[in-house]
């Protein structure tokens, strides 16, 4: 009788979980080099835990000095315990014919579905802890002013400015500024051929240059959501995660520092029940759990831009 395959394709998934195809506004990003803790394992409480340093020192610089000796300051290098977001599939059944296979074509049948639901959720958590909580002089949050299109206003080059602007203003560092545009801000440059006629990369599949007024451009489907609170002075404010989108919501470009952003995959565990075990119900049956978690170090450095919608 042919072989089960099963212990063969955690290794696969763990594989294809390293990519970040589905996210290319977190390539570059190294990991976070600090050992995983893994507490509860195997329990419903189980987590993995890593120590973050926070980098919250800065020294002081002196001009023209004349007095010596010199003062000195304590180093203060802070860390915290955070825990990585724990995402699990729902169990899939399969036939002893689906579980029989060891080459990548018939192990790939049988995971990447699991893999591709992991990593969109990932991601879509990532980048929305990557978008400004609320607009603040470090976290910008601006509208757009184009022309009023299907109840909302237009990204503009003039917006992209006033963005740029903002995160100046902000004391964003230049060297890695990520925009991520949402599929209408982005479409929004596509039709303004007067400015970006010349920074069209490819006519045909409607790419944008790589990097336009200092922003390193990239586009997503799932970009954070965010709404006026009216509870708050009516101040931009993202949404929770999850959120449904309503009337009043609007979908944010986001932007932030590449250099302030933590990255770090945790264990990726498989679940695999044969059919002998079940012999009333006799179906494998497979799942997955994996870790990961993306945040700002520090909760500044973010900016976003949302639609007007007069």
């Amino acid at each position: 009788m042919p072989s089960l395959f099963p212990q063969m394709w955690r290794t696969r998934v763990a594989l294809l979980l390293s990519f970040t195809d589905a996210a290319p506004w977190l390539d570059g990003i190294e990991e976070i080099d600090t050992e995983i803790i893994e507490v509860g394992s195997g329990s419903a409480s189980e987590q993995n835990l890593i120590h973050l340093p926070l980098e919250n020192f800065d020294v002081e610089v002196l001009l023209n000095n004349t007095t010596y000796p010199l003062g000195t300051q304590a180093f203060t290098d802070d860390e915290a315990v955070v825990k990585l977001d724990k995402w699990e599939t729902k169990v899939t059944n399969l036939t002893d014919d689906q579980t029989m296979g060891a080459s990548y074509r018939k192990i790939d049948n049988v995971v990447r579905p699991h893999t591709r639901a992991l990593l969109e959720n990932k991601f879509m958590k990532a980048i929305h802890a990557l978008a400004p909580a609320v607009n603040a002089t470090a976290t910008p949050i601006i509208k757009t002013t184009g022309t009023l299109t299907g109840g909302r206003r237009l990204f503009t080059y003039e917006d992209l400015v006033a963005l740029k602007r903002a995160c100046d203003t902000a004391k964003m560092s230049k060297t890695d500024r990520r925009l991520v545009l949402t599929s209408n801000h982005w479409n929004d440059l596509l039709l303004d051929r007067e400015r970006f006629a010349n920074q069209l990369n490819n006519i045909k599949e409607g790419e944008v240059a790589p990097k336009i007024a200092g922003f390193k451009i990239f586009q997503y489907d799932a970009n954070p959501l965010f709404f006026a609170d009216a509870a708050n002075a009516g101040a931009l404010t993202k949404q929770p995660f999850g959120t449904v989108k309503t009337a009043t919501d609007f979908e944010g470009s986001v932007v932030f520092d590449g250099g302030n952003v933590a990255k770090k995959n945790g264990l990726t565990k498989q679940y695999f029940s044969p059919s002998a075990a079940t012999p009333t119900n006799p179906v494998n049956q497979l799942n997955y759990r994996h870790y990961f978690m993306t945040l700002p170090i520090r909760q500044k450095f973010m900016a976003a831009i949302i639609d007007a919608a007069s």
